[in-house]
């Protein structure tokens, strides 16, 4: 079953409101009218029934039943206030009964003897002589007796005000609805036509141009919140697309060159016979490009699971000191062979303790210290450090949770140009790509370390000029050894 749109559904649902709202309003102003005419009618009934006890009051002292027949019949049975009055006695012997009342059977609303009345009397809706009446009964004691009056007033003209009211109200609310019926579905086309704007463009726009952007509107509602956030959502949509097609492209590149090297030393060794250190030559060339392909694709393969957050960091407390000693010790005899002098500088920071990844951070000072040994001329000479970063107004001794570790590796290479410092980070980036590919580098190493170092909560920079050397620093937050045990878990990155 085919959902009807939402213009039409608001359409219908304005549409139950406003006759709902309607029927209350008509209901409600008929009702408002019905009181004030029966008040009307009541005000003027207690008139008549106080001008009524007003003459009996004002008969003689000594006056009897027959007396009052004869009084009350002389005044009334010409006055038209008289044509629907009946009085009696607390005996019910009838003193006064209009004509229309006794020929039309009228009995008292209550017992003749008046007992039960409120004090402002007694009203009520009666039909006598398909005459529709509403009579006000109510008692008077004088002369010694006591008289039940009740005085009626006619009610056709209040009801044919309400039946009139009622025959318009019927007559306009289907008009009044189909009006706002149009009215509503002309009101929710026109809201929701920057949806439908919004709508055609999204349709349109696909991997092929995802530059596009949402009309821009200038409501300052509801949809211009929605039109901004949907076209931030796809600012990073498109950046996300560009950078996967710029990785498939830049790994595809990088995959190419080792595979074609080892496919053309395979191809040269085998197109004529040669002897087993020609072999061995050849095979050694492909286990050289077989190792660099390997790193590469490790190197992706982490970058790509830091991409989708399946990378986990399992973090424990790391004594810094300790881990650079063993770094610098691991990595002396490569440098050595380099023809540079690798050293370690502690200083006076002491034990300074992190909540890190033991692995990932010695990933980090591998790629450093990797590249400071490939991009420094022999002789040259590579500095580890570790400090401490304080602020000059924190007090350490109560607070040294804030401090943070500083770790930097220096060397005297052959730098880096100012308008290449803020790249190097980025993936496949290298300063002088055929350089790097001849060392074995693809661009990877520095963009997964400051991965590493962000997913601890820490920074990475560089400070580096051109033949004299760079200083890789990166900053983390340290913690104090007594909050070490509550520091510890493993958290995904």
């Amino acid at each position: 079953m085919t959902r009807l749109s939402i213009g039409w559904r608001l359409t219908l649902w304005y549409l139950a409101i406003f006759a709902v709202g309607q029927f209350a309003f008509g209901a409600g102003m008929w009702l408002v009218l019905r009181h004030h005419l029966v008040s009307l009618v009541d005000k003027n009934l207690q008139d008549q029934a106080a001008d009524v006890r007003g003459f009996l009051v004002a008969q003689k002292k000594n006056a009897d039943v027959p007396k009052f027949q004869e009084e009350v019949t002389e005044t009334y049975a010409e006055e038209h206030a008289g044509e629907y009055l009946a009085i009696y006695t607390s005996d019910g012997e009838p003193v006064y009964v209009s004509d229309f009342l006794r020929k039309n059977s009228f009995a008292p609303l209550v017992s003749a003897s008046g007992s039960g009345l409120p004090s402002k009397g007694l009203f009520e809706n009666r039909e006598v002589g398909e005459r529709h009446l509403r009579f006000l009964q109510s008692s008077i004691t004088t002369h010694g007796l006591t008289f039940l009056i009740a005085t009626g007033a006619p009610m056709k003209e209040v009801r044919e005000t309400l039946h009139a009211l009622r025959n318009y109200l019927l007559l306009l609310a289907p008009l009044v609805l189909i009006i706002s019926a149009i009215g509503g579905h002309w009101l929710s086309h026109r809201a929701l036509a920057p949806v439908d704007a919004l709508t055609r463009t999204a349709r349109n726009i696909s991997g092929h141009n995802l530059s596009n952007r949402l009309e821009k509107l200038d409501t300052g509602d509801e949809l211009q919140r929605l039109s901004d956030t949907l076209n931030e959502m796809l600012d990073r949509i498109e950046k996300v697309f560009l950078r996967i097609t710029q990785f498939t492209a830049d790994a595809s590149h990088e995959l190419r060159t080792p595979i074609s090297l080892m496919r053309t030393e395979a191809e040269v060794a085998l197109r004529r016979a040669r002897d087993s250190y020609a072999y061995r030559e050849a095979l050694q060339h492909i286990l050289n490009e077989t190792e660099k392909t390997s790193v590469l694709i490790e190197e992706l393969l982490a970058l790509a699971r830091a991409d989708s957050g399946s990378e986990s960091l399992k973090r424990q407390p790391v004594e810094l000191g300790e881990l650079l000693r063993d770094c610098v010790q691991g990595w002396q005899p490569l440098a050595t062979r380099a023809g540079h002098e690798l050293a370690l500088r502690s200083g006076d920071a002491g034990s300074v303790w992190v909540v890190a990844d033991e692995s990932a951070l010695r990933r980090v000072l591998s790629i450093l210290l990797d590249n400071a040994v490939k991009y420094t001329p022999a002789p040259g000479r590579i500095d580890v450090s570790l400090d401490v970063d304080l602020d000059a107004n924190q007090d350490v001794e109560h607070d040294d949770r804030e401090r943070r570790a500083v770790v930097s590796v220096s060397d005297s290479g052959i730098g880096i140009p100012a308008e290449e410092q803020s790249k190097i980070f980025e993936r496949f980036y290298r300063v002088d790509k055929a350089r790097g590919r001849a060392a074995g580098g693809a661009g990877l190493g520095l963009a997964i370390a400051r991965w590493i170092v962000e997913r601890h909560g820490g920074s990475i920079t560089v400070e580096s000029a051109p033949d004299k050397g760079s200083r890789f620093s990166l900053q983390m937050p340290a913690v104090s050894q007594s909050a070490l045990p509550t520091a510890e878990g493993v958290v995904r990155a």
